[in-house]
């Protein structure tokens, strides 16, 4: 079974370019898994960057490890793993889902 990774980023957007709900968003991510040496400490961390409505939001911003509910971020080894789309109990629609390995 593939585990599933959410990544945590704490920089905030560089600018607010969200349209009025019920408008479709439209996201391009770009988005460089972690690497990680032998002895499984981290090499690289996860990077994106992230256009929102077409407006540079996140630019190529170091990711600090996967999502935690509670506690502090920490990477853990894995290799490809699927993405998740979260919603946090808000009604949300997703169409027209791209990706692309680079």
């Amino acid at each position: 079974m593939a585990r599933q990774v959410h990544f945590t980023n704490n920089t905030p957007p560089l600018v607010n370019v969200c349209k009025k709900p019920g408008e479709w968003q439209t996201y391009d991510v770009i988005y460089t898994a972690p690497r990680f040496k032998a002895d499984s400490t981290v090499f690289t961390p996860a990077r994106a960057t992230v256009l929102q409505n077409g407006v540079l939001v996140q630019n190529n911003v170091q990711l600090i490890g996967p999502t935690e509910y509670i506690g502090i971020p920490k990477y853990k080894v894995h290799g490809p793993a699927p993405f998740m789309l979260q919603d946090h109990g808000n009604l949300v629609s997703y169409r027209n889902i791209w990706v692309r390995k680079l």
